[in-house]
């Protein structure tokens, strides 16, 4: 006796090609997936990394105006506002350069201002701000702000 494998035997072995190409799109799109989320994490964490830098330069320039207390009038400065930092500037001159210039070398389009309350002059507020091109969206502009009793 010779027996004749049943047709439902025949068709059940393997892959046939339209699964194979299911299943590849399945991994396909699962793939991308991935990858959006790593670029989207890759965005935030830079965007985290000029968020920790601006926090750092402003308490920077809050420990320089301590050092110098009895000047501290003299730390006003405005947005774009560049102090000259000549041989014989004071140390507040000095000291608002090397800030303004950390500012614009750490963060795109970085730039600060002090404030000095006018009829409290030991509450200085600082103002760092700079584009979040890459975390928020194109031309965002955001603020980290301070303010301190000296």
């Amino acid at each position: 006796m010779n027996a004749r494998p049943t047709s439902h035997r025949r068709y059940g072995r393997g892959f046939t090609l339209v699964e194979a190409l299911v299943a590849l799109l399945a991994l396909s799109i699962g793939l991308l997936g991935v990858a959006g989320l790593q670029l989207s994490g890759l965005r935030n964490n830079l965007s985290a990394a000029w968020r920790s830098q601006a926090t750092y330069l402003a308490y920077d320039v809050i420990d320089r105006i301590r050092a110098n207390r009895n000047a501290r009038t003299a730390y006003r400065v405005a947005y774009g506002a560049v102090p000259a930092a000549a041989g014989g500037a004071p140390v507040a001159q000095n000291d608002l350069a090397a800030w303004k210039a950390n500012l614009a070398a750490a963060l795109p389009g970085g730039d600060g201002a002090i404030t000095v309350n006018g009829t409290d002059d030991t509450v200085v507020t600082v103002t760092v701000r700079w584009n979040d091109q890459r975390g928020a969206g194109a031309g965002v502009q955001l603020e980290f702000v301070t303010e301190t009793r000296l």
